[in-house]
C-alpha cells in the first residue's frame, strides 16, 4: 500500500483505544489527520476479550450502543481471594445495571477495534493499516514534525504526533521521548478465550439474557509474585487470564503459561470452564508502576496517549478507559492551539498536562501512586494473607465439635505465627497510607 505524501494536521500511531479516541476526536473537529497502525486491521495483534467502561466512550460517541460489537453488560463483580485448594471471595451485585444506559461491558477486542476504526474512518481520518512508524522525524531545531515508515520514500509529515503504539512505544523509545520501561513497572498478562454454549455461561454464573460476570482474583495462583487473575463472560466464550510483573518472573523461572494452566486447574475455576474449548491464546504488556513511573508526556510536536503514556490503573484494573481519555485530552489540546493560531510547541503542549493534572487519570494514579511498591516490598500481602484468610475461613466455617472460642484462638495464632501483632498493625496502616 503506498503512503500520501502531502502534509497533515496530525499523524496518530496505533489504532488501540487511546489512538482511535484521538484520532476520531481530531477528525470531527475537521483536522487532516492519519492514523498508522502496523497491524493487518485494527484490532488483529487484541483477541482477547477486555472490559469496556461506557462513560469514556460515550462521551466520544454518545450513540456507541446501537452499533458497538458489545457481548455483556456487567451486573456482578467478584472478588476473590485464592489459597490451593479453596477462595475467600465477596461480590457484588445490582440489578441497577440492568438499567439503560449500561456501564460496563465486556467485548472482545478484535471485533471491538475494527469497529471503532471505523467510525474514526466515518469521521474523516485516513487510517493506513500494515505500516511500521520507524522513527521520528525532527527539523533543524529538534521539533517534531512527522515520521518515517517502512516504505519507500517513508517520510510523512505533520504539524504534531500523537504516539498510541502501546506500552512498548519503541518510536517513543527510539526517538529518546521515554526511557524503556523497567521489568518491575511492567506486567505481562496472558489470556485464553474459551468458548462455551451461551446457555452454559447463563447456568454457570446465575445470569440471564446479555447479563456479565466480571472475576478479579489474587492469592496462591501468582505463587507469590505481585499479580492478579480475572475471568469475564462474554455470549459465548470465557476470557480467562493472569499477569504478573516481569521483574517478579524472572526472578521464579515461572513462564506466563505455567500460570495460567494452574489458575485452569485451580478448584474454584475449572468447573466454570469445564467442557470449553480454547480457540484464542495471547500475550500482553501492561504499564503498572503507576503515577511514579510515568514519562514526559509531550514535548515540541509530540504526545504519548494510553499505554505508551503509562496510563494504566492496577487497582481497579481500568486502562482502556483511561486511554480514550488520554487519546481525547490529547487532541482536544491540538485542536484548541490550531483554533487559536499557536504551534504544538512544548510551551503550548503543557495544556495537556493541564488538562491530565485536572482529570480522573492523573487524580486517581496520584491516589494509589505508593502501592505498586507496597506490594513488591511487602510481599505478605500477595503471599501470605490470602492463604491466611482462606485458613481462617475453613477453620470457622467447619463444625467439628471444638468450640468456636478455641477456634478465634487459633486463627489469631496462625496470624500471629506468620506475623507480629505489630507487624499487622504496621501492614494495615501501610495499606491505608498506601491508598488515601
Amino acid at each position: 500500500m503506498s503512503q500520501p505524501s502531502e502534509k497533515f494536521d496530525v499523524i496518530v500511531v496505533g489504532a488501540g483505544p487511546a489512538g482511535n479516541a484521538a484520532a476520531y476526536t481530531l477528525a470531527k473537529a475537521g483536522q487532516k489527520v492519519l492514523q498508522l497502525e502496523r497491524g493487518e486491521y485494527p484490532g488483529s495483534k487484541n483477541v482477547q476479550g477486555a472490559i469496556l467502561y461506557a462513560d469514556a466512550l460515550e462521551k466520544l460517541i454518545p450513540d456507541f450502543r446501537d452499533s458497538a460489537p458489545l457481548e455483556r453488560h456487567v451486573v456482578e463483580q467478584r472478588m476473590w481471594l485464592m489459597e490451593n485448594a479453596s477462595h475467600f471471595g465477596t461480590h457484588f451485585r445490582s440489578d441497577q445495571y440492568n438499567q439503560q444506559p449500561g456501564n460496563r461491558y465486556t467485548i472482545i477486542r478484535a471485533r471491538f477495534d475494527k469497529w471503532f476504526s471505523d467510525q474514526v474512518q466515518k469521521a474523516g481520518a485516513l487510517v493506513l493499516c500494515e505500516m511500521t512508524v520507524t522513527e521520528l522525524l525532527r527539523d533543524e531545531q529538534g521539533r517534531v514534525i512527522g515520521v518515517n515508515v517502512d516504505r519507500d520514500n517513508g517520510k510523512i509529515y505533520a504539524d504534531a504526533v500523537i504516539l498510541a503504539d502501546g506500552v512498548n512505544s519503541l518510536v517513543a523509545s527510539r526517538a529518546g521521548l521515554r526511557a524503556d520501561i523497567k521489568p518491575a513497572n511492567m506486567a505481562l498478562a496472558v489470556k485464553e478465550m474459551i468458548f462455551l454454549p451461551k446457555e452454559t455461561i447463563d447456568a454457570r454464573f446465575n445470569i440471564q439474557g446479555q447479563e456479565g460476570v466480571v472475576i478479579e482474583m489474587m492469592g496462591s495462583i501468582t505463587e507469590g509474585m505481585v499479580g492478579t487473575a480475572f475471568l469475564y463472560t462474554n455470549k459465548d466464550s470465557l476470557a480467562v487470564g493472569i499477569g504478573c510483573m516481569l521483574s517478579d518472573m524472572a526472578k521464579q523461572q515461572t513462564t506466563p503459561a505455567e500460570l495460567l494452566e494452574k489458575l485452569k486447574r485451580h478448584p474454584s475455576v475449572a468447573p466454570l470452564i469445564a467442557g470449553g474449548e480454547t480457540r484464542e491464546y495471547a500475550a500482553h504488556l501492561i504499564p503498572e508502576g503507576g503515577y511514579d513511573a510515568l514519562p514526559a508526556l509531550y514535548g515540541d510536536g509530540w504526545l504519548l496517549v494510553g499505554d505508551s503514556a503509562g496510563f494504566v490503573n492496577a487497582v481497579h484494573r481500568e486502562g482502556s478507559n483511561l486511554a480514550m481519555m488520554s487519546g481525547q485530552l490529547a487532541a482536544a489540546t491540538l485542536i484548541e492551539l490550531a483554533a487559536e493560531g499557536l504551534p504544538p510547541s512544548a510551551a503550548n503542549l503543557a495544556r495537556y498536562q493541564a488538562r491530565l493534572d485536572g482529570s480522573v487519570i492523573v487524580k486517581d494514579l496520584k491516589k494509589y501512586r505508593k502501592l505498586p511498591d507496597l506490594l513488591h516490598n511487602q510481599p505478605q500481602f500477595i503471599g501470605d494473607y490470602p492463604g491466611l484468610i482462606n485458613q481462617a475461613a475453613f477453620n470457622f466455617f467447619s463444625v467439628d465439635g471444638r468450640d468456636k472460642q478455641t477456634k478465634e484462638k487459633e486463627i489469631i495464632a496462625a496470624f500471629r505465627q506468620r506475623r507480629s501483632l505489630l507487624g499487622l498493625l504496621g501492614d494495615a496502616f501501610r495499606l491505608w497510607r498506601a491508598t488515601r
